[in-house]
């Protein structure tokens, strides 16, 4: 089995990486930072994140497993003294001599983003958000190729179901299970008046369905793929759908999805 480890870049991270490797290597996994098999995150959400964009062209053909070292993260199955025993399971998984572990898949978010100055498309594994920089953000949001509502506001979140419980929780958004291909659309400040209005209600638009926002006036904005910001002062539009692709994640023992929501809001 070839493996490939992030570390967030902290102390505790890095050490932790190195005694992954070393329990690797006693234990026959092979390092491999091109074409591994599995991507080991150590660190948090936003080093999954990382992780994820690093590796994003070999999204159909790796997984990942995540390590947190502080808080207990969404994508992070295992605790720092655990490591331990995720290096015996994936060893015993490589001899084949246990079984197959489980491979989820959640769904991510498809962009295209149309520019005076030139189109680009973009994966995102949490949300796409879309945000003014001095002043007003005026958009046209479409459904379908149909108007649905001219926003008026300080911006818009579109997230995917495992991201459903980000920024887009913040923002009075519904949480979704990962097993729903979807997205949601969830208004950042809204202005709602007499004479402007928009639903001030997020939307879930299944897999089939296609979100469309059209600048509709001179502005800056910045725009943020997961960790990644884009400022830019000439956008046409940008159009949201679930995307074909899949992020995979091994599962080596259960680790239900409302269990990890218990464990972070809750507990």
């Amino acid at each position: 089995m070839k493996y490939f480890v992030l570390d967030r870049g902290d102390e505790i991270s890095v050490e932790l990486s190195e005694l992954f490797h070393r329990l690797a290597a006693e234990n026959g996994l092979e390092l491999d930072e091109k074409s591994p098999d599995i991507v080991v995150s150590i660190g948090g959400d936003g080093t999954m994140l990382h992780a994820f964009h690093t590796f994003i062209d070999q999204i159909p053909s790796i997984a990942f497993v995540g390590i947190h070292t502080g808080h207990l993260g969404f994508y992070a199955d295992w605790k720092a003294d655990e490591i331990p025993e995720l290096i015996h399971m994936m060893s015993n998984q490589a001899k084949g001599e246990t079984i197959e572990p489980r491979v989820v898949q959640y769904p991510l978010i498809h962009l295209e983003i149309c520019k005076r100055s030139g189109n680009s498309s973009y994966i995102c594994l949490n949300e796409f958000t879309l945000k003014g920089v001095d002043g007003t953000v005026v958009a046209q949001v479409d459904i379908n190729d149909q108007m649905f509502e001219m926003f008026r506001g300080d911006g818009i979140c579109v997230s995917t179901p495992s991201g459903s419980t980000a920024y887009n929780k913040s923002l009075g958004g519904a949480m979704l299970h990962p097993s729903i291909e979807a997205l949601q659309v969830t208004e950042i400040a809204s202005i709602n008046n007499r004479v402007f209005r928009t639903l001030g209600s997020p939307l879930v638009l299944p897999k089939h369905h296609r979100c469309d926002i059209y600048s509709r006036k001179e502005q800056n904005l910045l725009l943020t793929i997961d960790h990644v910001n884009l400022p830019m002062d000439d956008l046409i539009s940008v159009s949201c759908q679930v995307a074909e692709r899949k992020i995979s994640f091994v599962r080596y023992r259960p680790f239900p999805f409302w269990t990890r929501v218990r464990n972070a809001f809750l507990d």
